[in-house]
Parts: structure tokens; sequence; C-alpha cells
């Protein structure tokens, strides 16, 4: 069953919003992955644009997940 681009884009952009609103509450770790995933997701999405415009957000993206993992747990 393939994925329809609208809804993966709909959903990036919800990701990216509770992501957002996480940060602002405190949850930094936990906003901070689900912005690199709305992120990737709307990359993705980008299927109609050229190969630096797609590949270069996916890759900061990547970084940021991975930055996102990095950050110590605060308590």
């Amino acid at each position: 069953m393939p994925i329809n681009i609208r809804f993966l884009t709909f959903v990036s952009y919800i990701a990216v919003a509770v992501g957002v609103l996480l940060g602002v509450f405190g949850i930094v770790r936990g906003g901070s992955v689900l912005i690199a995933l709305g992120s990737a997701g709307v990359a993705i999405s980008r299927r109609s644009e050229r190969a630096i415009e797609r590949y270069l957000p996916l890759a900061l993206a990547l970084a940021l997940f991975a930055v996102a993992l990095a950050l110590p747990r605060g308590r």
C-alpha cells in the first residue's frame, strides 16, 4: 500500500509542530527527535524537486536526529 504524499507531508508538519511544542515545554530531546523526523518526512515528500534541494534537507534532518540522540538527559 503506497503512502500518499499529501498524507506524509501533513503528518510531517504535525510532527514538527508537536516537536516545537515539546521543546517549548522543556522536553528538548523528544522535541528534537520529532522535528528531525518531521523534517525528513518533508524532505522525502519533495519528489519533483532537484536532488540537492531534496537531499540537503534530508542530511540536515539526519544530523539533527544524531544530535538529539547525543543530548544529555536533563534531570
